[in-house]
């Protein structure tokens, strides 16, 4: 039987590279506005954070995530990320 490929992903805010479907997925879409994609399947420019809130925290404030998307994100779209990424708070 052959072992199936595992595709892997590495998190934009501590580097740790972990399996795609551990992560949340980011993306820019065409239309340049920044999303939340849950599927990991929607078109645009795609970025990986871990499930941990010092993950989205390092990410947003030390613009890892404007880098990663090719964007500067907006402070209305950094609160809605951060309130997203709140959930996995310790």
């Amino acid at each position: 039987m052959r072992r199936r490929h595992v595709p892997m992903r590495t998190c934009v805010g501590c580097r740790t590279v972990r399996p795609k479907r551990e992560m949340v997925r980011i993306v820019r879409t065409p239309e340049r506005r920044i999303e939340v994609d849950e599927t990991g399947k929607k078109s645009g420019r795609g970025a990986y954070l871990c499930k941990k809130w010092g993950c989205w925290e390092k990410a947003l404030n030390k613009r890892n995530l404007d880098y990663a998307l090719k964007v500067n994100l907006t402070t209305e779209e950094r609160e809605t990320l951060l309130e997203f990424g709140r959930s996995w708070e310790d």
